[in-house]
C-alpha cells in the first residue's frame, strides 16, 4: 500500500488543503510541505528496505526486478488494471519528485499570496501525476496519469504566471495534449497487436513486453510513444514550448516543470521506448543521437544569446537534457547510467537557479540583465549561491553535474568519438553562458540603483540544501548508481547493448 500511498498523498492533502485555503491560506502551505515530507520519508523507507543505507555500499540489491507491486482490477473487460510497481529507477525519480516537493513549497511560502489554497491543490495535483507517471505499469494507467500532470500545470502558468502567461499556457497545453493523444494511439495499438497475437486485451507492461511487431508496425507505434516523450523531455526540435512556459511560470512551475516534467520524458524514453520496441529503438538510434546533439549545442548557443535570466537558464535545458538522450540512446550502459544520474543533478542544479532567479525578480521586477550588474556587493549569499550553480551547468568537478555527464560522454566515446567530442563541445559552451550570466548579473559596476536585501533564513536554507546535495551526490554518487545498475542492464538488454 505504499505505491498507492505515494500517489495518494499528494492528491488527499491538495483537496484539504483547497478546502481551508479560503479563510486560512497558511493551512493549505502546510498540508502541502506535509505531504511532501510524508512522500520523502516513504522513499526513504523504501530505499532502505530493498538497497539498505545509502552508505552502506556493500549491501547488495534486491534481486527482482520488480521491488514492489499493486494490481487491481479497474476494467476488466479491456484489459485494464491499477497496476503499479516499483524499481530503482522509479525509486530515484520518487525520491527527486518529493525532494523537489519540499522545496517547490518552501520557495513559494511567502511569494504566492493571491488564490493560496488552488496554488497548492494544482501544486499537488502535479506531484500526484509525477508519481503516477513513475509507478504506473498499466499503460491506459499511465496515460491517465500523464494527462493529470498537464491541467494543473496549465493553471499554475496561467494564473500565478508572468506578464505572457495565456499565450505560454495555451502553447504548453497543445504541445503536450498532442504528443499525449499520439502515445495514448500508440498504446490502444499496441494493446489490440498484443490482443491479437494471444486472444486476451491488457495494457498490461509486463504483458506487452515482447509483443511481436512488423518493422513498419513497430516503428509507427514506436514514434507514437517517441513523440510524447520527446516533447516533453523536450527533444530538438519540439523544444519551442518550453523557453515560453519556463518563462512565465511561477517560481515552484518552473522548479517543478523543470526538475520533473522534463524528466518524464526521460523516464519514458528508458521505461517503455526501448524495452517495448527495441528494434525500431535500434533503427532509430542514429536519428536519436544526432538530435540528442543537435540539442546539446542549440541549447548553449540559445542559451548565450538570452538577456531574460530565467530565459536563459530555460534553453539550458534544452543543452543538459540532450546528454540524457544521447546516454539512452547510444545504447551502452556506463552512458545510460550516466543519463539517469543527469536527470537527478539537472533537476535540483536547474531547480534551484529557477528559485534564485525567483528570488531576485522578486526583489528587483526584473530579470534582464542588462539592468542588473554588481548585485553581489548587496547579496552576497545570493551572489555564492548563483556562481556555486552556475559551476554545476559548467559540470565542475565535485559537483554530480560532472559525474553525470562525464559518464555520458565516457560511454559515447566507446561508441563513437565523433559524437563524443560534438557533445563535449556543449560544455565548454555551458562555461560562456554560466560565467557570462553570473558576470552581467553580480558583478561590474551597478547599472541602476538597486536597493534589496539579501536572502532570507528560508531562503538560503532551501539554496543553500540543493546546492549541498549537489555537492554531496558529486563526491559520493554510487549510492544511486547501484541502485540503476540491475535497471540499466534490463533495458540494454533487450537491444543487445554493451558496457
Amino acid at each position: 500500500m505504499i505505491l498507492v500511498a505515494i500517489v495518494a498523498i499528494p492528491l488527499l492533502f491538495g483537496i484539504l488543503g483547497l478546502a481551508f485555503g479560503v479563510r486560512r491560506p497558511a493551512v493549505s502551505r502546510w498540508l502541502a510541505l506535509i505531504a511532501n515530507i510524508f512522500n520523502l520519508a516513504l522513499v526513504a523507507l523504501l530505499w532502505i528496505v530493498y538497497y539498505g543505507l545509502p552508505a552502506a555500499s556493500q549491501t547488495k540489491p534486491a534481486a527482482a526486478p520488480w521491488l514492489a507491486l499493486v494490481k487491481w482490477p479497474w476494467i476488466p473487460s479491456l484489459g485494464i488494471s491499477f497496476s503499479l510497481g516499483l524499481d530503482g529507477l522509479s525509486l530515484i525519480m520518487l525520491a527527486l519528485t518529493a525532494f523537489l516537493g519540499i522545496m517547490s513549497v518552501l520557495a513559494s511560502w511567502t511569494g504566492i499570496r493571491d488564490r493560496v489554497g488552488f496554488f497548492y491543490f494544482n501544486l499537488s495535483l502535479v506531484l500526484a501525476g509525477v508519481n503516477g507517471v513513475f509507478l504506473a505499469l498499466d499503460l491506459f494507467l499511465f496515460a491517465f496519469f500523464w494527462e493529470l500532470m498537464l491541467v494543473p500545470m496549465y493553471f499554475l502558468i496561467d494564473l500565478w504566471g508572468h506578464e505572457n502567461r495565456h499565450k505560454a499556457a495555451v502553447k504548453f497545453f497543445l504541445f503536450t495534449q498532442i504528443g499525449g493523444l499520439l502515445m495514448l494511439v500508440a498504446i490502444i495499438g499496441l494493446a489490440v497487436v498484443h490482443g491479437m497475437a494471444s486472444g486476451s486485451l491488457s495494457f498490461d507492461y509486463r504483458d506487452l513486453l515482447g509483443t511481436s511487431l512488423s518493422p513498419v508496425m513497430g516503428m509507427l507505434l514506436m514514434l507514437g510513444f517517441f513523440a510524447a516523450f520527446a516533447v516533453k523531455l523536450p527533444m530538438f526540435p519540439f523544444h519551442t514550448w518550453l523557453p515560453d512556459a519556463h518563462t512565465e511560470a511561477p517560481t515552484a512551475g518552473s522548479v517543478i516543470l523543470a526538475g520533473l516534467l522534463l524528466k518524464t520524458g526521460g523516464y519514458g524514453f528508458i521505461r517503455f521506448v526501448i524495452p517495448l520496441f527495441p528494434t525500431a529503438s535500434r533503427v532509430f538510434a542514429p536519428i536519436a543521437i544526432a538530435l540528442a546533439v543537435a540539442g546539446i549545442l542549440y541549447g548553449g548557443f540559445m542559451a548565450f544569446g538570452q538577456v531574460d535570466m530565467k530565459r536563459l537558464v530555460a534553453y539550458t535545458s534544452v543543452s543538459h537534457l540532450g546528454f540524457v538522450l544521447l546516454g539512452i540512446y547510444v545504447f551502452n550502459s556506463i552512458a545510460l547510467s550516466g543519463a539517469v544520474l543527469q536527470m537527478v543533478s539537472h533537476g535540483i542544479s536547474t531547480g534551484a537557479l529557477f528559485i534564485l532567479v525567483g528570488f531576485l525578480q522578486d526583489r528587483i521586477h526584473t530579470r534582464d540583465l542588462n539592468r542588473m550588474g554588481g548585485l553581489w556587493r548587496q547579496a552576497p549569499r545570493m551572489g555564492a549561491a548563483a556562481m556555486v550553480l552556475a559551476m554545476a551547468l559548467v559540470g565542475l568537478p565535485g559537483l554530480v553535474n560532472f559525474v553525470s555527464e562525464f559518464l555520458v560522454l565516457l560511454g559515447t566515446y566507446r561508441v563513437s568519438v565523433v559524437v563524443a567530442v560534438l557533445a563535449g563541445l556543449g560544455l565548454v559552451i555551458a562555461m560562456v553562458y554560466a560565467l557570462r550570466m553570473v558576470q552581467l548579473a553580480f558583478h561590474g559596476s551597478p547599472r541602476e540603483k538597486w536597493v534589496f536585501h539579501d536572502l532570507s533564513g528560508l531562503e538560503t536554507g532551501v539554496l543553500y540544501v540543493m546546492i549541498t546535495l549537489l555537492v554531496v551526490l558529486g563526491l559520493f554518487p554510487q549510492p544511486i548508481l547501484r541502485v540503476v545498475d540491475q535497471v540499466v542492464a534490463g533495458v540494454l538488454g533487450t537491444v543487445g547493448g554493451g558496457a
